[in-house]
């Protein structure tokens, strides 16, 4: 998988972030840098943390499955992205948007932002795929991502949130039917 993959999965996987981020700002009337830094170390240092861990999971179990991990690639794919785009479907109320910056709850948000990544790092266990490249790209998007996100929630309001989920969700759809095409394909 070549770095402009990589780039493109970690934008539709900050999507979740970018739109809590995005919530975060609009609740804070006092947000700022510094709050906009930190939805960035939390948001995007989860965001490198779940793929390693899905990673050393799918590293496990590759050899067994090295025969359809493809069509395991483009499920999980899918399947995020179909949960990414669901979700902006739903009530914007079901988006956390509190303007509690506490351990606790930056915590939970981090934590809920990022099982999709530990699903996409199953996905380059499966692909063969390196991972330092990936977490590191992913961790550096989503904080890059997290942090504009806050910012902009402030500045603009909510106009991008349901935008954002649909955009993210459906590119990791489009990843994962072109994994699976390119295999099916033998490219």
């Amino acid at each position: 998988m070549g770095f402009l993959e990589i780039l493109i999965i970690a934008i539709g996987l900050s999507m979740d972030a970018f739109a809590v981020s995005i919530g975060k700002g609009l609740s804070c009337n006092k947000a700022g840098v510094k709050e906009g830094l930190l939805c960035g170390v939390w948001f995007g240092g989860f965001q490198a943390l779940m793929p390693l861990l899905g990673w050393l999971l799918g590293s496990a179990f590759a050899e067994k499955v090295q025969s359809v991990d493809h069509w395991i690639a483009f499920i999980l794919l899918a399947f995020i992205g179909g949960k990414m785009i669901w979700e902006a479907f739903e009530q914007e109320d079901s988006h956390p948007q509190q303007s509690n910056f506490s351990f606790k709850t930056m915590l939970v948000l981090a934590i809920a932002t990022s099982i999709d990544a530990l699903a996409a790092g199953v996905t380059f266990s499966f692909l063969g795929s390196g991972i330092l490249l990936p977490v590191t790209i992913i961790g550096c998007t989503t904080f890059l991502f997290s942090l504009v996100g806050l910012l902009t929630g402030k500045a603009l309001g909510c106009r991008f949130h349901k935008g954002a989920e649909i955009f993210g969700g459906s590119v990791l759809i489009l990843i994962g039917l072109k994994i699976l095409i390119e295999h099916l394909l033998g490219l």
